[in-house]
């Protein structure tokens, strides 16, 4: 999986069928609001009634009760309390949980730095047998070198403002990448060709991870694919996405990562990859696509690669 904040968004609303995984996460903020406000008309609260026997601020209630604030557990138990509503506590917050994972803030889930997620994905790595990703803008971290890995968790320390634990974090990447030689395991990745060309990291950085990928790609349990830029889509390269088998499918952005377990979405972004997939090039004509870069690329590189 990339580091957060890779994959570019320009503000811009996607076709229906692209938004299933912001707009699921925004119905479950504003469904989760609704339940509050109907507790607090049941009630007989106003707004600023209830927010000044909670001593908050007037505007906080409007914005859980709008969805536009996401309610920490403590909200939950207070706004239960003063409105004589204990028995909906325990509902209230596991739709609160079930949000949270769904949409998770890079601020919150990296706070003790990037190694822990690291060790996250390791989890799910081990439970995996079939991984399918896609990626427009970067390299998947499973097929990283060190030296790009670095660069890309540089720039979310700087961007996010973590702890600076990027040693520990690149080591733990490298250490996931031993599941690729794992016989059991099977890896389907799709990249666009502007992700072996975006300037992400220095010439000499990116020549050596071009190599890389070369090397991957002869792997017997790896199926590496590359969309060149001649080619004509099905489906629109939206963002990237990671799926692990059939049970999960996880979306980074700028602000956060969306971890979506809805039988209907896991379909949905199924297909996606499908259409993504078949028209991809392999074997030979995807490294022909690589070594293409790497022809473009070597002469900004300086000699020695120093």
């Amino acid at each position: 999986m990339t580091l957060p904040g890779i994959t570019p968004s320009d503000g811009t609303t996607l076709p229906p069928n692209n938004t299933s995984d912001a707009s699921s996460v925004h119905e479950a903020r504003n469904a989760l609001g609704k339940r509050l406000r109907e507790l607090r008309q049941a009630a007989g609260f106003s707004g600023r009634q209830l927010a000044e026997s909670l001593s908050w601020p007037p505007s906080k209630v409007s914005k859980l009760e709008n969805g536009r604030q996401t309610p920490t557990d403590d909200d939950i138990r207070g706004w239960t309390n003063a409105t004589s509503a204990e028995a909906e506590a325990e509902a209230l917050l596991a739709s609160l949980h079930t949000l949270e994972i769904q949409h998770a803030e890079w601020q919150r889930i990296l706070r003790t730095g990037l190694r822990p997620r690291q060790q996250e994905h390791i989890e799910w790595d081990q439970k995996t047998r079939l991984f399918r990703a896609f990626e427009v803008t970067v390299i998947p971290g499973l097929l990283q070198t060190a030296e790009y890995a670095r660069a890309r968790f540089a720039e979310g320390i700087r961007r996010l403002k973590l702890p600076n634990d990027i040693n520990e974090a690149v080591a733990a990447r490298m250490r996931r990448q031993e599941i690729l030689y794992q016989p059991d395991k099977r890896f389907h990745f799709v990249l666009t060709e502007a992700a072996l060309r975006f300037r992400l990291c220095p010439p000499a950085v990116m020549l050596g991870q071009l190599d890389r990928l070369v090397s991957f790609s002869a792997l017997p349990n790896v199926r590496l694919g590359i969309i060149g830029f001649e080619t004509q889509y099905a489906t629109s390269p939206w963002h990237g996405f990671w799926m692990y088998d059939n049970e999960r499918v996880l979306v980074e952005t700028f602000s956060a990562a969306l971890d979506l377990r809805q039988p209907s979405e896991i379909e949905l972004y199924g297909d996606a990859f499908e259409q993504l997939a078949a028209v991809a090039s392999y074997g030979r004509s995807a490294r022909t696509i690589i070594n293409r870069v790497i022809d473009d690329l070597a002469p900004e590189a300086p000699e020695g690669g120093e």
